[in-house]
């Protein structure tokens, strides 16, 4: 039962079943489409005044909308239809601005002229503004508090809708202003169904919206602007008949509209498949593939077999697809199964006080809040709640401190002082309870919770935990100077969202991050992350053993504690040097043997045993051991001077800096050896052994 249902294809799917049809009562609502507002309003477009002004931080989307060789989606799907369109009725002038018209543009300036054009000609009534997303609701809210007419508060009542917003921030677009001034209010999809604005007369529609789609052959959830069905282009217009006659001015040409499809993709087709499919074996509904097959609109094979995949990486399915004991705990616990693997390992390891806060706190609408006016203050409120480059470790602190308020009566100005929602806090709250009471019901933790919270303050415990839970959303930092970037195996270079805490930082001392969400937008953005160690990422990024706790939770955990507190100081004393990673270089002064020193190390470039050179050594070690022949690449710095990196089994490792290319490869091949032989002394002998160890590694992995 939906007004967005496409009813005979559920009718079809069921063998012919009755549609019932129940008309809904809308008054009439008059439609003007682009080439309709041209002519009535006499506004001319150009190429140069369709480019929305996205403000000085934000120049990446201007030159995005910029004409450029390859079409964006959105330009590309109306291509043909606008090539087979007749404007021959529509006057010279406005067939000439539909010739310029940019598809890609939301189209601000025309917006603003719009708004101006209602508000001296139309009669009295709201106007609702459908926008893509916060940027855009944003950026045209700037631009149009800058106008003579639109920023004149005696005049107009300037409002926003968006699904960040706090509640109480949202139900402001309901008031009715005072007589004689207009209210004007910017929305996303949000307000496309289910919400009446009473006094909404008209609507302007820039038929898109911000869709969260998946992109299984890059394994990325992508949200990227795109048109909207006809049925959201009906819903959106139907927002100004709700209680009166009113008017839909489309952004958009009707044959633009004519093309658009009548419904919108269902989610199980835009969307990361992994608990849809830890459900369907947790039910022995067959294999995985064969039932999905027979869905409504079935998913594509490649989205299949990568949720596949990274349930056998987390450790909830085995190699043939069967539930593991992780994965009949996990299909159990109603959340993703990383957020489940976060659970039960802060159960096993004592600290799962601030796991709870944490899983609950990524299973609801994100609590810090960040106004459109206030966002400065809002950074700076969030930032005091973290000095350990983690977002997870904040909310943490942030869920702590309206704890204590709320004891003491005062959360709602805690949340008020700190930028926090006080109706997400309460979800979190309540889910944290719900959390450990279906943890108690499966077995993983005793009535008596105090053991389970008895290392609860142990912060690097917990980041690993956090780590054990979101593997395999890994990301590298590499050092660049004083600045960092960051970057995935998947997808290159990729980016923090700006209201990360991590986002703020030019340095990150830690040579990992893992990340709760990737998001391609223009490019790929991390949501969620929280820095780590290498030895973190060791001894947690991956699965866990169906050992014993997990086979009997009602385990007395006592009997492993010198196992646990083993793993909470290796995890403490990690110092963070990044040796695993490209661009991290640790040179420290080897300490004397208590047996004898060692043999000086042989000169990183010059001859040596194993071949004429390191390079020759390298190679050699490796071609021994099975794998292929390192390759090199090679930079000049300012200075003249020559670095190389070499690389090998998808490991890069750099050398210092020399006088000529030779050299530097010398150098970088010298660094590697001393790496993997962990400092000793270059012999034959050392290289036979090596090659040996490493082909027994490679084989035991393979």
């Amino acid at each position: 039962m939906s007004a967005t249902l496409d009813a005979e294809l559920f009718s079809s799917y069921f063998g012919g079943a009755t549609v019932i049809n129940i008309p809904g009562f809308t008054y009439p609502v008059r439609t003007h489409f682009l080439e309709d507002i041209l002519d009535m309003t006499g506004y001319r477009l150009t190429p140069y005044n369709q480019i929305d002004d996205y403000g000085q931080e934000k120049m990446w989307k201007m030159s995005k909308q910029a004409p450029r060789k390859r079409k964006s989606q959105i330009a590309s799907a109306v291509e043909d239809t606008l090539k087979a369109a007749n404007f021959n009725e529509y006057s010279s002038q406005t067939r000439e601005s539909l010739s310029c018209w940019n598809p890609d543009c939301i189209g601000f300036n025309l917006i603003e002229y719009l708004l101006c054009y209602i508000c001296e000609k139309e009669r009295p009534g709201a106007v609702l503004v459908f926008m893509t997303g916060w940027d855009d609701i944003n950026s045209l809210n700037d631009k149009l508090q800058a106008n003579r007419i639109l920023g004149d508060p005696t005049r107009v009542l300037l409002l926003t809708c968006h699904g960040s917003m706090a509640s109480s921030e949202q139900r402001l677009i309901f008031d009715e202003p005072e007589s004689g001034v207009r209210k004007i209010v910017l929305a996303t999809n949000i307000a496309e169904t289910s919400i009446t604005i009473n006094d909404v007369v008209f609507v302007i529609d820039c038929g898109k919206a911000k869709e969260t789609s998946y992109d299984a052959l890059n394994n990325t959830s992508c949200l990227l602007p795109s048109w909207i069905s006809t049925v959201s282009a009906q819903q959106r217009r139907g927002r100004a008949g709700r209680v009166q006659p009113g008017e839909c001015y489309r952004l958009y040409p009707r044959c633009v509209y004519d093309a658009f499809a009548e419904y919108q993709l269902p989610e199980i087709l835009r969307t990361p498949l992994q608990s849809l499919c830890l459900q369907i074996k947790s039910l022995r509904l067959g294999t995985i593939a064969g039932f999905l097959s027979r869905a409504l609109q079935s998913p594509e094979l490649l989205a299949v077999q990568n949720a596949i995949e990274y349930l056998k990486i987390i450790g909830a399915l085995d190699q043939n697809e069967e539930l593991t004991v992780l994965g009949q705990y996990l299909a159990m616990l109603p959340m993703e199964p990383k957020l489940g693997k976060m659970l039960i390992l802060g159960a096993i390891f004592n600290c799962l006080e601030p796991v709870l806060t944490i899983v609950a706190g990524l299973s609801v609408r994100d609590p810090f809040l960040a106004p459109m006016d206030k966002k400065d203050l809002a950074e700076a409120a969030k930032s005091q709640f973290s000095h350990d480059y983690s977002d997870h470790l904040a909310l943490v602190r942030a869920f702590e401190g309206w704890k204590d308020a709320e004891r003491g009566l005062a959360g709602y100005e805690y949340c008020w002082k700190n930028f926090l929602s006080a109706p997400s806090m309460k979800v979190i709250d309540s889910l944290r309870k719900e959390f450990l009471s279906l943890l108690k019901d499966t077995g993983l933790v005793d009535c008596d919770t105090s053991i389970c919270n008895a290392w609860g303050r142990d912060e690097r415990l917990i980041r690993a935990v956090i780590c054990y839970g979101l593997y395999p959303g890994i990301s590298s930092i590499v050092q660049n100077g004083k600045s960092s970037s960051l970057k995935t195996m998947e997808d290159g270079q990729v980016f923090l969202y700006s209201n990360s805490v991590n986002a703020r930082e030019s340095e990150i001392p830690y040579p990992w991050l893992v990340f709760n969400e990737k998001m391609k937008v223009n490019s790929v953005f991390l949501k969620d992350s929280t820095a780590v160690s290498d030895s973190v990422l060791l001894l947690f990024g991956g699965s866990i053993s169906q050992g014993e706790i997990l086979l009997n939770p009602r385990l007395n955990i006592h009997t492993h504690e010198d196992l646990l507190a083993a793993v909470r100081l290796l995890v403490a004393e990690d110092q963070c040097e990044g040796r695993f990673l490209f661009g991290h270089q640790v040179f420290k002064p080897s300490k004397p043997s208590v047996v004898g020193a060692q043999p000086a190390f042989i000169s990183r470039t010059e001859s040596g045993p194993g071949g004429d050179n390191s390079k020759s050594q390298l190679q050699t070690l490796l071609t021994r051991a099975g794998y292929a022949a390192p390759s090199y690449r090679t930079k000049q710095l300012k200075n003249g001077q020559f670095r190389s990196t070499v690389e090998f089994n998808g490991m890069e490792i750099m050398g210092q800096p020399c006088n000529n290319k030779k050299n530097a490869e010398k150098d970088a091949a010298a660094e590697a050896l001393q790496w993997i032989m962990g400092g000793i002394k270059t012999s034959e002998e050392c290289i036979n052994h090596m090659s040996i160890l490493l082909k027994r590694s490679k084989k035991d992995h393979s």
